[in-house]
């Protein structure tokens, strides 16, 4: 199952800052830590309240990887994240006006 399939079928789910830790084996502190730096955006100003979406878990998952892989900051990982957003969305803006991604 793709990223994507995943993210589809997670969209309407919302997660707490325990369940997206455990679900991406990383600490409550990592998902504070990640908040506070600005590359996970959550509603609500107390931590007992912070909700996450499907696409934040998807989210969660590449932030950890970017930086488990490469050794990155927050930051940089946020930054490299929004990247791979952004091309995924002209991927998808390519398609649907027919144009080939080769």
């Amino acid at each position: 199952m793709t990223q994507e399939h995943i993210g589809t079928l997670l969209e309407n789910a919302t997660l707490s800052i325990e369940e997206i830790g455990i679900s991406c084996n990383v600490s409550r502190d990592w998902v504070v830590q990640h908040v506070e730096a600005g590359v996970l955006l959550v509603p609500g100003a107390e931590v007992a309240d912070w909700t996450f979406s499907g696409r934040d878990l998807q989210r969660v998952r590449r932030l950890v990887d970017l930086e488990r892989t490469f050794d990155a900051n927050p930051e940089l990982a946020g930054l490299v994240a929004d990247l791979f957003d952004e091309l995924e969305r002209l991927r998808k803006r390519l398609q649907r006006a027919g144009l080939s991604i080769d």
